[in-house]
């Protein structure tokens, strides 16, 4: 009696994954960028115009690169299409028109996800959603924050940095006067203003430093949320000398507080940054490796 034929490694990964309904997602996904095409539009256009927002464009490259990553275990996993995804694509149509109503850009941008979410459900199931719930969670990235809460969190990160200027100049011997958010200096007047609060640095820190845990922290979930956590006091820190190196270089010379100058350190600190972050990740480590052998021994 013949025995069967081994099959290939080739034949094996062939085996193991699920045929893919090209067409079908292909014509969903039309549908979706068509239908909130204006929305998409709106919102490019305004990272290609708020600075703080400058990180939207790398968002989604992101997190389709971070799917194109996970193709083998996405192939891999059985599509459960479930109808509990149509009502999410009717909550998403229904937020939609409510934002659109309204004139609340915020409705409308979230609705797209939400809709997003549905699309998946309904063509994957849930196990599909699980399995690309972090891709799904950068895009939130995206979308701006709403004006109510920017000035909640803008304001009192102004004032937060023109404090710490103000005990950094006088530290070294510079004489300041700080009146809210406004710095006087013997040479001039600086203004701690919104784009100087520090929310671009976070915003955008934030954001790396998922995309950094992801890819050096992919199995320590742990060590990758208290390395985004760390992103706030970071962004403070390094915007806080950011605002009290610039009020260094005015007494100097006024023309470095301003214009190209004023921009090039604003990079400058922000590559500060990225090195604090992974000086910070480095230490994490550290200490988890610590806790961890310490147990061991115990």
């Amino acid at each position: 009696m013949p025995l069967p034929a081994e099959k290939s490694p080739d034949t094996q990964s062939a085996a193991s994954t699920n045929p893919i309904p090209w067409l079908l997602l292909l014509w969903c996904s039309a549908l979706l960028i068509a239908t909130y095409l204006p929305i998409l539009t709106l919102m490019v256009n305004q990272w290609n115009n708020d600075d703080d927002m400058g990180h939207g464009f790398f968002v989604p490259i992101v997190a389709l690169y971070v799917v194109w990553q996970m193709r083998d275990s996405l192939l891999a996993l059985k599509p459960k299409p479930s109808w509990l995804g149509v009502p999410l694509l009717v909550w998403g149509a229904l937020q939609m028109a409510v934002g659109m109503l309204g004139a609340e850009l915020f409705l409308q941008r979230t609705a797209f996800l939400i809709s997003v979410v549905g699309s998946i459900v309904m063509l994957g199931g849930w196990t599909m959603l699980r399995a690309l719930q972090f891709p799904l969670a950068m895009l939130v990235f995206m979308i701006p924050i709403p004006a109510v809460i920017y000035n909640q969190i803008t304001f009192p990160l102004q004032l937060l940095a023109s404090r710490v200027a103000e005990v950094a100049l006088l530290a070294i011997g510079i004489p300041v006067l700080r009146d809210g958010n406004v710095l006087e200096l013997a040479s001039q007047k600086l203004s701690v203003v919104e784009a100087c609060s520090g929310i671009r640095s976070l915003l955008s820190l934030s954001f790396l430093s998922l995309v950094y845990g992801y890819f050096f922290e992919e199995r320590r979930l742990v060590i990758r949320w208290a390395l985004f956590l760390s992103t706030v006091p970071i962004a403070i820190a390094a915007n806080s000398f950011r605002v009290s190196l610039t009020g260094v270089l005015s007494e100097y010379n006024p023309e470095l507080a301003q214009g190209f100058f004023h921009s090039l350190e604003g990079w400058v600190i922000f590559v500060f940054a990225l090195v604090l972050l992974v000086g910070c990740h480095r230490l994490i480590v550290r200490v988890a490796s610590l806790l961890s052998s310490s147990k061991v021994s115990a």
